[in-house]
């Protein structure tokens, strides 16, 4: 039947919700046959029409109190079906207010203002040429902290369109699989005509999630907005949220999708006047997206480029920070020590700060090391003081230091009260879980050889001794499954498999080195002897 017949059709069109409501509000009786009653309507359906209708063989009723409910039906319904499929393939854990993120990393009061005035300066700024805006940094800067400061502004000022916040460790954000429907969805959430744009795209292909990013944006958000540019005024469009925030992109998995995103991003956002995103991008300076902001990438013009390590010297911000939280621990701490107005002191902060060399996420983890309930504040913190590189010439050399002092402390508390078990296998479980903070040197070198062969910069950074912190992936899927297999088997003791997982370490360290000096000891213009490699 065509929209036409239906409009014409004698059948009824809307569904009743009232049909099961208890039977005092509504009244269907036997009245005589084409009597008219004021405020009742009278209706007579005949064996053919009733087979199809609402009320199959039924002749002669009365309806009183008509109320129809039309609001899933004609031009402006949204398909539910459409809108949940969406829903399945979004990651809600990469929203900035998401439950899983509670508590998230952000600026502390009266820090960061330099950076942070410069960035809602950018996203407030309508009439700036450059859409895009890039900030990269180095592992521990604050990037994080910082997009989840914007985002909470951005909210606040009813100008957040969208965010989106990688992890290498959750599987549910660590793709970009989910990232253009997650933005999609936020933007139909915001707006129903978008909604109901996004819901009948999804609808008339289901498989839209199976496709490139380039289609995906295209269907899922620029064709909406477009179509909707064209039935409101252009102040109307301009009070829309704008602002969509992109963090971690180097810890998608996959490079080749983070580039993938950036040219997808460029083609149909930035080269596409009718959209009014402005977009806000965080990242390590990996090799996606620091080769297209280089002099001879494609956004190097296009894209307004904030190097965080470079540009700003957050140690101004880390010792207020610093003094600040560890003077709230006091307040809050049962040892009278921690409690007098000299605790911390400035000696203390100004060490601290020192080995932070830049980085927030060294303050940070002092902060919850000292934070521990059970423990003295005090006594912590004068532990951490000690815990003081003698080689300062490793940025992170206070940092490796400081988690090796806490892995030993907790070591020491485990086997204090679990004497009889093997602290070092617990640890290489969770580490082999991709649970842990750092990694093993075998690993580093996996990921980086995985790199290097492909990029020359990485190539280089092979030997760089800072680079010692990457989060653990495992790559040897044979060894995850003998752990399972060893964890599974009863009989085996904990000196047994501590046994067989060192073995395996040994084995994946020997090969992993011997990949690198191999590759080290290869000539820089790439005429590498591949049969023998």
């Amino acid at each position: 039947m065509t929209p036409k017949d239906k409009s014409t059709s004698s059948k009824p069109l809307f569904r009743w919700p009232w049909l099961n409501r208890p039977k005092g509000d509504r009244t269907v009786g036997q009245q005589p046959e084409h009597q008219s009653v004021q405020g009742v309507t009278h209706t007579t359906v005949s064996s053919a029409e009733s087979s199809s209708s609402l009320f199959p063989n039924a002749s002669n009723f009365v309806i009183k109190r008509l109320q129809v409910d039309a609001s899933q039906h004609g031009s402006n319904s949204i398909d539910p079906s459409g809108w949940e499929r969406l829903l399945q393939n979004t990651a809600p854990n990469a929203l900035h207010d998401s439950e899983y993120r509670f508590d998230p990393p952000k600026c502390d009061e009266d820090t960061r203002v330099e950076v942070t005035g410069e960035l809602m300066g950018w996203i407030q700024d309508r009439e700036s040429p450059q859409r895009l805006l890039c900030m990269t940094g180095a592992a521990g800067s604050g990037k994080s902290a910082l997009q989840q400061t914007i985002a909470e502004e951005c909210s606040g000022l009813e100008i957040l369109a969208s965010t989106f916040f990688f992890s290498s460790t959750d599987p549910t954000r660590n793709t970009m699989s989910p990232v253009i429907p997650t933005i999609a969805y936020q933007l139909g959430s915001n707006n129903p005509t978008l909604r109901e744009a996004i819901s009948e795209a999804v609808t008339k292909d289901p498989l839209i999630f199976k496709k490139s990013l380039k289609t995906q944006i295209h269907r899922l958000i620029v064709r909406p907005f477009e179509d909707l540019s064209r039935t409101i005024s252009k102040a109307e469009l301009a009070a829309l949220p704008y602002a969509i925030l992109i963090d971690g992109l180097d810890e998608c998995t996959d490079e080749q999708r983070q580039a993938e995103l950036l040219a997808t991003i460029d083609e149909c956002v930035l080269q596409n006047d009718a959209l009014p995103f402005r977009i806000f991008i965080a990242s390590r300076p990996e090799w996606a997206i620091r080769s297209v902001l280089e002099d001879t990438g494609y956004l190097h013009q296009k894209a307004y480029h904030i190097q965080l390590s470079d540009q700003y010297d957050a140690s101004g911000d880390i010792r207020l920070s610093l003094s600040r939280r560890l003077r709230d621990i006091g307040r809050r701490s049962g040892d009278p020590r921690a409690r007098s107005p000299s605790w911390p002191s400035e000696e203390d902060i100004e060490t601290l700060v020192v080995n932070a060399s830049g980085q927030f996420i060294y303050a940070a983890t002092v902060i919850k090391f000292v934070s521990e309930r059970r423990s003295s504040p005090v006594d912590r913190l004068r532990a951490v003081i000690t815990w003081t590189p003698e080689d300062r010439a490793q940025p992170f050399a206070a940092l490796d230091l400081l988690y090796t002092n806490i892995v030993s402390a907790a070591k020491e508390a485990y086997e204090a009260a679990h004497p009889e078990r093997d602290f070092l296998l617990l640890l290489r479980v969770y580490q082999l879980l991709g649970l842990g903070s750092r990694t093993t040197d075998a690993t580093k070198r996996w990921q980086k050889v995985e790199k290097c062969v492909s990029d020359e910069h990485e190539r280089r950074q092979l030997a760089d001794p800072q680079g010692s912190l990457f989060l653990f992936k495992p790559v040897l899927d044979g060894l995850l499954a003998f752990l399972s297999h060893a964890l599974l088997d009863h009989e085996n003791s904990d000196q047994e498999i501590n046994r067989r997982i060192q073995a395996s370490y040994d084995k994946w360290e020997q090969i992993s080195r011997s990949i690198e000096e191999e590759l080290l000891a290869q000539p820089a213009d790439g005429s590498w002897p591949w049969e023998t490699i």
